[in-house]
């Protein structure tokens, strides 16, 4: 199979399901972050410190691609086959944040993101994950997405968030809080 099709030559794609669409749909903004987005996770996952959260992130980058075959998938098109996402999806990063909560400090001020490259890294790879909740938002305004798919979008950007505070508590670097007016 070559990797080159020489279909999207005129700036359009196919959807699952083969309808075709501009390259700069909304969708494809949404899904394209989505890859994006799991393009970081590896690299967040290639981070020395990240070796005993390996298989969780391995497992987080495997709902990547669900999801984003779920936002590939043309709207009404019930005879493609698409993965599922579930409330369970959630609730594990919602215990992994917990567990990480466990043995950090409380916050009291919002951190500068840096310190290290590895912290920096998880907060970069935040805000990917937040930029695709609002694209996949932004096509849920115009097309209905999962309502699962946009929680755990959600639920996943705050677990970048603990996981680059427990990393930070790991690698001993000390947060550096933000104070307004300095």
């Amino acid at each position: 199979m070559k990797v080159y099709t020489k279909t999207g030559d005129k700036g359009t794609t196919s959807l699952f399901g083969g309808a075709r669409v501009s390259k700069s749909h909304i969708r494809i903004e949404s899904y394209g972050t989505v890859d994006e987005l799991n393009s970081y996770i590896g690299l967040l996952k290639d981070q020395p410190v990240n070796q005993d959260r390996k298989d969780l992130l391995e497992n987080i980058q495997d709902k990547m691609f669900t999801i984003g075959a779920i936002l590939a998938t043309e709207p009404g098109n019930s005879k493609v086959k698409v993965p599922t996402l579930s409330m369970e999806h959630v609730s594990s990063l919602e215990e992994a944040m917990d567990k990480m909560d466990e043995s950090l400090p409380a916050m009291k001020n919002f951190v500068l993101p840096g310190g290290h490259q590895s912290v920096s890294y998880c907060h970069i790879t935040r805000c990917i994950c937040r930029r695709a909740e609002r694209l996949t938002i932004a096509l849920n305004e115009t097309e209905p997405v999962d309502p699962v798919v946009i929680q755990y979008l959600n639920r996943l950007s705050d677990y970048f968030f603990v996981l680059a505070r427990k990393v930070a508590l790991e690698l001993d670097i000390t947060e550096t809080p933000w104070h307004p007016n300095k």
